[in-house]
């Protein structure tokens, strides 16, 4: 039987990241008790025990899930619980912000059987911080972690971010190692990119910030890839890196895609062949709901090339790369055609082993691109 993954989205922040392109919203968090009267309603109007798949892995994510007390969180594992079984998630992740989990908060997730929690740490730099609109601290940083360490998780991811205008290389450095010191079971590093729609957008469009060089980023890049897989982290997919078998499970329903079933608004879902997503407004969504409405605003039917186009695109950013044995015959030796000849383009960088397609280390650097020349 194929495993699929659950998402849930809680829209709640304390303050809007100026880079964040997620649905999230301030100042709303007396609307939760409102917001998750919806969200059980969707969950109880769905199809989850009809398709044929085991759902292994939860992740709460947003917005700001910590910020909803352990009863909150409850409703939605019981409403969940009348649908399929909960015994079958192996990972079920919550995401956190430092300073806004609770102690007790922590405790109830604990106690709910939540075993990963995934924390914005983002950067230990004060400046840096306030330049990105976090609300927290870098004390708040570590009093958190070791509250959630204290509490009793075993399985614990830090987000990062690099390449921050005012970041010098020092700064990542000294940051870097401050949290590999902390040994968490994952870490995710990534480059700060600059989304439409996103406050940091206008900042770089009206030349009130300006974003590092490529070559810069770079850099960054290729140092944090060796100071990471030097540390015992391995790099399973290029922004993510693990201690052995700690990979992000649901992530990786993604990136393989597998299906995969989202709840709350601007929620997405993938049932192997359609897409579709929901409202992304939490006024629109609980009008839609109450109203006995379906939630969904937008559907594709993929084809089948633009699958395979998504397995290629996502299996070059694995460390696994592309498992030829799930291409279909009619694609594969076009596949094989366009892996030869660009395989001097591209130095190398791109392998063809033991019924794998993978980029080595130095090709991780090029991967969208090389993606783009490999697409049918």
């Amino acid at each position: 039987m194929n495993t699929a993954g659950i998402y849930i989205h809680i829209p709640f922040c304390k303050t809007k990241c100026n880079y964040c392109d997620f649905y999230s919203i301030t100042d709303r968090e007396d609307d939760a008790d409102l917001y998750i009267s919806a969200l059980c309603k969707e969950i109880s109007r769905s199809s989850l025990e009809d398709y044929p798949w085991l759902f292994d892995t939860l992740f709460i994510g947003g917005g700001t899930p910590s910020l909803l007390t352990g009863r909150k969180i409850e409703k939605i594992f019981t409403a969940l619980s009348h649908k399929i079984s909960l015994s079958n998630f192996i990972e079920k992740t919550i995401e956190i912000n430092p300073g806004e989990a609770s102690l007790e908060n922590l405790t109830d997730f604990k106690n709910l059987g939540i075993n990963r929690v995934s924390m914005g740490v983002q950067s230990l730099d004060s400046n840096l911080l306030q330049f990105l609109s976090r609300s927290h601290s870098v004390k708040d940083v570590f009093s958190t972690y070791e509250n959630v360490r204290k509490i009793g998780f075993e399985n614990v991811n830090c987000d990062l971010i690099y390449s921050i205008p005012g970041q010098t290389k020092e700064i990542w450095k000294r940051d870097l190692e401050t949290i590999i010191d902390l040994n968490p079971e994952h870490i995710s590093a990534y480059i700060l990119t600059v989304e439409k729609g996103t406050e940091l957008f206008q900042m770089v469009k009206s030349n009130m910030v300006t974003m590092p060089k490529n070559s810069e980023s770079a850099d960054f890049f290729n140092f944090t890839q060796n100071q990471l897989n030097n540390s015992g982290f391995f790099p399973y997919e290029i922004s993510n890196f693990c201690k052995p078998k700690k990979e992000c499970l649901h992530n990786l329903h993604y990136w393989k895609i597998d299906p995969y079933i989202g709840f709350g608004p601007s929620a997405h879902s993938f049932d192997g062949t359609c897409r579709w997503n929901n409202a992304g407004s939490l006024d629109h969504y609980i009008q839609k709901i109450n109203g006995k409405h379906s939630p969904i605003s937008k559907a594709e039917t993929l084809t089948e090339i633009q699958q395979v186009n998504e397995k290629i695109g996502f299996g070059l950013r694995l460390s696994g790369g592309i498992e030829l044995i799930t291409i279909p015959e009619l694609f594969k030796d076009q596949l094989l055609e366009n892996v030869k000849r660009n395989n001097k383009k591209w130095s190398g960088f791109i392998k063809h082993n033991n019924g794998r397609i993978y980029l080595n280390q130095k090709g991780y650097a090029f991967a969208d691109a090389i993606a783009v020349d490999l697409l049918l």
